[in-house]
This record gives C-alpha cells, structure tokens and sequence, in this order.
C-alpha cells in the first residue's frame, strides 16, 4: 500500500503555466525597459540639441558684443581732433597720441591699435615703446588697409607680421577736408576667449563665408578649411601672408583636439554678425545619454515598485517625506549659518590672537619682575616697599583677565538673545582684540566722541563686534601701513549708524556690483565670505550691512536697531 497520494495530472500544467506568465512578465518588463530606455535616449538628445543651441546662441552673443565694442574704437578715433591734427602735418601730436592710444588698448583689451598714413606707414601706435612696435612699419599691402581706403571700413583675419599672433585687423579710414588722408586699425586677438572656449566645451570654432576656420578653441584647428577647396581656387602668397600657410588643410574632427571628441557629437551653428562670419559649438551628449539612461531604467523600477503600492498610502509618505526634508533643510541651514559665523569668528580670532599674545605677555614679564623686587625688599625687610608691588601686580592681572574674557566671548560658540548694548563696548572690545595690529601698522585711528560712545543699540554684544572686527580688518588690509581709518556713529530714523571709512584703494563699480556676493573678493588669499557673514549677522539682528560711497577709499556702515 502506498504512503503518499499519486501526483494530480493538473500540477505538470499548473507548472507550465506559470512559467508562461513569469516569461511573459519578464518578456513586457524588458519591452517596457527598452521603450522607455528609448523614449529617455530621444528626450535627453532632444533637450542636448535644444541646450546647445542656447549655448551656442549665448558664445555668438558674447562674441558679437566682443566685436560691436572693438569697432567703436576705429569710429571715434577717425573722426578724434588729435588724430586729424596728427594726419595734417602736426608732428608735435605724435608722442601725446602714442600714449594715448596706449591707454585705450589698456582699457579696451586690444592687442594693438594705430594709425596709417594714407600710402599706409604707420604714425602712431599703442606699441611704440615695445620692441615690436608698429611706428615707422609699411602696411600698405594688407587687405584692410586698400580695403579701408577705398569703401571707408574693412575687416581682415590674419597672422601679425612681426607677432605671428592671429587676430581680427578692423580699419576705418580717416577723411581730411579734402578727401581720405588714411587708415586707423585695431588688432583684437581672442586667446582669453579660446582658452575659455576649450575649458567648458568639447570644442568652438569660427569660419568665414568661405569656410576657413579663424577663432577656436583648438589652436590646431585654426586656418583649416570646412569645405572642399578646388584647385585653382585661391591664391597661396595671398594665403600665406595672410595665414601662414600656402595650402589650407582640410578640417578634420579627429586630428589636434585637446579632448577626445565622439563620433555622437552635436554640431550647433549660428551666425555671428556682422562680419557673415558662422560660429559651430560641437557638444558631447554622451553624459547626458548616460544619464537619461540609468535614469530611465530608475523611474521604471520605480513604477513597477509604485505599481504594487496603494496610491493613497503613497501619497501619504511622498507628502511625510517631504514635510521631514523641509524640516531638516531648516535645521541643516540654520546649524550651517552658525557653523559658518563660528568659523569666521575663530578665523578672525586666529589672525588677531599673536597680536592679543603680546598684550598678555607684558603684564605678565611686569608680574614677574614685581614678584622678584618683592621677594628680595622682603628679604632685606623692606617690607612697606615690597608691600607696594602687591597693588600693582593685581592692577596687571586684571589687565590680563579683561584681554581673555574679550577672547573667550569672542570665541564663545551659542546664540544669544538681542539686549541693549552701549556702543562703546562693541568698539572697545574690537579694538582690544585689535590693538596690536593697529600700533604695528601705525593706523591713524579716529573715534568718535565720548557721547557718541554713549549711544545704546539693540543687538547681541559677539556679533556686533564680529562684524565691527570684520570691517576693520577689511579697512586695515585695504589702507596697509600709515593709513587712515575713522570710525564714527549717526542716528538714522530707528536705526544707529556705526560706521567704518578708510583711506584705501576704494572699490571699482564692478566689484560695487558684486560685493555682497559669496566667493567674490579682492584678496588674492580671500574666500570672498567675510561681507556676506557679516551682512547675514547684521539682518538677522533687524538690521543691516551697507557699502557707502566716498571720495576716496571705501565706507561700510552697520544699520543698527536703537534699543
């Protein structure tokens, strides 16, 4: 007799069935995959094409507000008086116009800038104290020049002839009462461009109408040609004076690169006015690919584990989620200001501390002298005389603990209530911290009268004087030894005004732009933090942190809340 039941017929095709249905759900999973690995792939390239488009929208923009400001110099200089009185026989302009277009190839950023008689000698030039300077020098031959001289304005892309440097020549023609007496050029050459060009892309170039690649962010690239030039076609001295080549290379996506550039990559094309010229940004879309790729296949794992959860529930922690990450984002940024007002103020104290080191040590080595004549009066039993040094001794020590506690609570990590504070403690308790900078950079320091000092605000002791000690150091580093610094007070509505005015190099309108801005700095060793912790500290107290300006040098002034 047997033990177990006999096998139902139905198991064998319950079985096959069921692997039916898991292969069937495998075979839609990686259908599914496909399609959407694919409908990723389309949407990344499209949004890759779109993006450089824009990109290379914003180079041809930026390159044609490159070439609209170069063209003005040409304009104003033909028609200037000094350079008409110099183009009529007035010798006596040339060395006042030497310099003066010195200056504005300065100011400009251009390579070179001069000036041609009408047979193309050049009369004055911004390089005419350099070696290779342009004075004296024939270029009457040049494209630009008879090009200038016969319709007014010309333009030409060549090698210099001295500096082998490319560079866009543009010429305008210089008219006298009586009809065209010559040529004013300027050299705009573009490596800072190019080097920017090669840092944030796979590669740019710039071609004239005929194809001849000028500007690129690949050196070897340059003067190569895009199109198929026939035989006969162009002229090679021409060519070689102009490029420096006699045959012109076909370009060749695969050769000189500085990066290695994909057989995927996306060629973007804009024109560039108006010089008809047509810029070509290459762009790899082989990160974005890959990305859009695993971040397909993610968002299909996703759903297939969305599919199995009930929306209701998933709705619930997608909404939890989120209120949790606020809540974080809160704390992190919170605890991340403090942390980072923390740093500045242990940075801050770290520069200042060999200065406080030495306000200690005198006391200290006076203590020690006092002991030591104490001892000895003692010995000898003086001891009225040797009683006298006690006195003093505790005078110094109490020098010494006011020093550490100004250290320990400017130091001292917590946030604390706003009270009412007096002025004149935030100011004493900077420059206490201060004081040795100031005598060894002999700083003309100017404060402001005793009742002024009385003036009481409402704010917190530590972070008004970080600020304060922040504007200070600022003003020192800007003004150097023997400079001047004025620290005065004014009342403005509800606010109290302590404000910190050097006499130092001043700021620049750029930098006025930017100066509350993270990163941005004047300081070759700076993090460019320092204005905007303090312009933080100061709103988060009720006020405010502001750039005033002067006639010479630079005015920051703390927006206080009067108490």
């Amino acid at each position: 007799m047997l033990n177990g039941r006999p096998p139902s017929p139905s198991q064998p095709g319950r079985r096959y069935l069921a692997g039916i249905i898991a292969i069937g759900i495998l075979l839609l999973a990686a259908l599914g995959l496909l399609a959407t690995d694919r409908a990723m792939r389309t949407s990344a390239l499209e949004e890759a094409e779109n993006a450089a488009q824009n990109e290379a929208a914003i180079l041809a923009a930026g390159l044609e507000s490159e070439l609209d400001k170069f063209s003005l110099v040409p304009l104003v200089l033909a028609r200037d008086p000094q350079v008409q009185s110099l183009m009529a026989g007035d010798s006596a302009q040339q060395r006042g116009l030497n310099q003066r277009l010195q200056q504005i190839a300065q100011q400009t950023g251009a390579a070179v800038i001069y000036l041609m008689n009408r047979e193309g000698l050049t009369l004055a030039a911004s390089n005419w104290n350099r070696p290779d300077s342009f004075v004296g020098s024939d270029y009457g031959f040049r494209s630009y020049f008879s090009g200038a001289r016969a319709s007014g304005v010309a333009t030409e892309f060549a090698l210099g002839t001295v500096s082998r440097r490319p560079g866009l020549y543009i010429a305008r023609r210089v008219d006298g009462p009586v009809g065209p007496v010559g040529v004013v050029a300027i050299k705009v050459e573009f490596n800072s461009l190019e080097a920017a060009w090669a840092k944030a892309t796979a590669g740019v170039y710039v071609t004239d109408p005929d194809g001849i690649i000028l500007v690129t962010s690949s050196p070897a690239w340059r003067f190569n040609t895009t199109r198929l030039i026939p035989p006969g076609t162009r002229d090679p001295q021409q060519d070689l004076r102009q490029f420096g080549k006699a045959e012109l290379p076909r370009f060749d996506l695969g050769e000189g690169g500085t990066r290695a550039l994909t057989p995927t990559l996306i060629e973007s094309r804009r024109s560039v006015r108006p010089l008809d010229w047509n810029l070509h940004l290459l762009s790899d879309p082989s990160t974005s690919l890959a990305a859009a790729k695993a971040n397909g296949r993610l968002l299909f794992l996703m759903l297939l584990v969305l599919a199995v959860a009930i929306a209701g529930l998933a709705a619930f922690s997608i909404r939890r989620r989120e209120a949790r990450a606020d809540v974080l984002l809160h704390e992190r940024t919170g605890r991340l200001r403090d942390q980072l007002q923390q740093a500045n103020r242990l940075a801050t104290l770290g520069q200042i501390t060999a200065g406080v080191g030495h306000e200690i040590r005198q006391p200290v080595a006076a203590i020690r002298i006092l002991a030591e004549t104490g001892e000895r009066l003692s010995e000898r039993g003086a001891h009225d005389e040797a009683a006298a040094n006690f006195p003093r001794i505790a005078a110094l020590t109490d020098r010494i603990g006011t020093i550490t506690d100004e250290l320990l609570r400017f130091s001292r990590r917590g946030k604390r209530e706003p009270r009412e504070v007096p002025l004149r403690q935030v100011i004493d308790g900077a420059l206490l911290l201060l004081r040795d900078r100031v005598a060894q950079l002999d700083i003309d320091l100017s404060l402001p009268p005793g009742a002024a000092l009385e003036l009481i605000v409402r704010g917190e002791h530590v972070a008004l004087e970080q600020v304060l000690v922040n504007l200070l150091q600022n003003a020192f580093d800007a003004t150097g030894r023997g400079g001047r610094v004025v620290i005065d007070i004014g009342e403005s509505g509800p606010f109290r005004r302590l404000s910190v005015t050097d006499n130092g190099h001043g700021i620049t309108d750029g930098q006025r732009t930017n100066l509350f801005q993270p990163f941005a700095t004047t300081k070759a060793d700076g993090l460019g933090l320092g204005l905007v912790i303090s312009q933080d500290i100061m709103r988060g107290l009720g006020g405010d942190l502001v750039e005033e300006p002067v006639a010479k040098g630079t005015r920051f002034t703390m927006l206080i809340p009067g108490a």
